[in-house]
């Protein structure tokens, strides 16, 4: 047998295995978000989308795809949608998707443009969005699919996910109920002595049993938290790890529970057993920062407008320097592997305007180095809802020196 020998094998097939489970949304819901996009699509002279993101694939079929190395998509047309996806998933995607799915197999090389490239035969022109696409996946794309032109669909696509529909709202609610269990969980796993690693994994089992109750047909994936001590807390991101808290540590509590894609966070400066003077006084600050941020959401105002108004405060306490970054982001399909609403952040160089249905964080953050007096990193984080004259706060846990200086 000439072992060089083509496989006489498909390039891709339907796996239509197992029934479909609750989905997270109503089909309403889905196909709203499917009809916005169409209408963009129209708006742009658009006749097919091709997503490849995390966030729009999950956004618009309600499947979460784990990557590994391989590559997925979501085709929308004016009539149809349909995942492509990994044979190694089996029929996991089909019972997800909303719409269609086809499968692309391993037998042959590039057979995801093979499958992709049949949905979109006797296209012209296709969204694509440019700032998750590589030149190398680019460049596949236009050798599988010739005869089309590709455009950008990724910001217009962000725009649509910034305002969350009834149903998200209720979603993002429920999960950051859930995120205020986790916190309790952290705050009582604390103690002179404990590694910062056990503080996580209770908070973080405490969320998942949480979510499994309240979402029974939900796949559990992805929730975390990150629970950090000392100097370990200057960065908003760092990672867990196995040192173990000491009287007087400056702790960062942060959970993360993770629906459907969906993310949430509750954030919170907290110290063991006691807290120096100087740093009572920047965490005050910061914690004033926080309240007065909370008030500045509202309709009509501007992300740029709130970051600069909030500087003065930092400012008047000579702490501006150690603001860390912006303070805050949009909530929705994001996550810290993927996605995120870049055009509504509190920066100041974002000039969205805030709207009824968006769903914001007030998080701001001081970081004082090693040495300095009142050394550590300070973080408070609430999620917000645009309301038709204000905003409504979903978080619930409570934050500063009178909450949350623990003794276990």
């Amino acid at each position: 047998m000439n072992k060089n020998a083509k496989l006489n094998m498909p390039s891709y097939i339907n796996i239509p295995n197992g029934e479909k489970p609750t989905p997270t949304f109503s089909a309403s819901e889905m196909q709203r978000r499917i009809d916005s996009l169409r209408v963009l699509m129209s708006t742009l002279n658009i006749d097919t989308v091709l997503m490849t993101s995390y966030h729009n694939i999950n956004y618009y079929s309600d499947f979460l795809y784990c990557a590994f190395g391989r590559k997925y998509g979501l085709v929308i047309t004016h009539d149809n949608q349909t995942t492509v996806t990994a044979n190694i998933d089996g029929g996991q995607p089909y019972r997800r998707t909303f719409g269609d799915n086809l499968v692309y197999t391993d037998w042959q090389n590039d057979n995801f443009y093979k499958a992709t490239a049949t949905l979109i035969k006797g296209k012209q022109r296709v969204g694509i969005e440019f700032d998750t696409v590589p030149l190398e996946q680019l460049e596949k794309l236009k050798g599988a699919m010739p005869q089309c032109e590709f455009v950008d669909i990724g910001t217009g696509a962000m725009k649509l996910r910034m305002i969350k529909s009834a149903e998200e709202i209720a979603h993002i609610t429920k999960m950051t109920a859930i995120a205020d269990i986790g916190g309790a969980a952290c705050a009582e796993a604390i103690g002179v002595g404990v590694p910062e690693h056990e503080v996580a994994l209770h908070s973080t089992q405490t969320m998942v049993r949480e979510i499994a109750k309240v979402w029974p047909d939900g796949e559990l994936l992805d929730t975390w938290t990150w629970f950090q001590s000392g100097m370990n807390t200057d960065g908003a991101h760092n990672p867990v790890t196995s040192k173990k808290i000491e009287s007087g540590d400056i702790l960062s509590l942060n959970c993360f529970p993770m629906v459907a894609g969906y993310y949430v966070a509750l954030e919170r400066t907290l110290f063991c057993e006691s807290v120096t003077d100087e740093q009572m006084r920047v965490w005050e600050v910061n914690v004033k920062v926080h309240d007065e941020g909370k008030k500045l959401i509202v309709p009509g105002a501007r992300c740029c407008d709130i970051a600069y108004e909030l500087n003065e405060i930092y400012k008047e306490h000579d702490l501006l320097e150690y603001r860390t970054f912006g303070y805050g982001h949009s909530f929705g399909v994001l996550c810290h592997y993927y996605g995120r609403e870049a055009g509504l952040e509190l920066r100041e160089e974002v000039e969205t305007v805030l709207e009824k249905d968006m769903v914001v964080s007030m998080e701001p953050m001081l970081m004082l180095p090693e040495g300095m007096p009142g050394e550590g990193g300070y973080r408070e984080h609430d999620i917000l809802v645009l309301t038709d004259d204000g905003a409504d706060n979903i978080t619930h846990f409570p934050y500063g020196p009178e909450h949350n200086i623990i003794s276990n």
